[in-house]
């Protein structure tokens, strides 16, 4: 099944913005993907292309320094959330 890209478009929406609401909170992939309802796999490459783009950055390391092996934690960049914040 393919999504138009309207509805990517307004997924990537609502990723963005929870990525604002919980900053500076950096939530795993799985729990973006269980609180938007969408295919983990999916939001994955959503996030990659944000990530592309400039919007998101992915935490690597945990609190301790050591390194995730299979999982990633998300947030906004800084100067997105900038942005964000000054229209709100």
């Amino acid at each position: 099944m393919r999504l138009s890209q309207e509805k990517k478009d307004k997924i990537t929406e609502q990723i963005l913005s929870l990525l604002y609401h919980v900053f500076p909170k950096q939530p795993f992939t799985a729990e973006i993907a269980r609180e938007i309802a969408r295919d983990e796999e999916f939001i994955k490459r959503i996030l990659f292309e944000l990530k592309e783009k400039g919007l998101v950055t992915n935490i690597k390391k945990n609190a301790k320094g050591e390194i995730f092996t299979r999982r990633l934690k998300w947030r906004l960049t800084q100067k997105v959330y900038e942005v964000y914040h000054s229209k709100q």
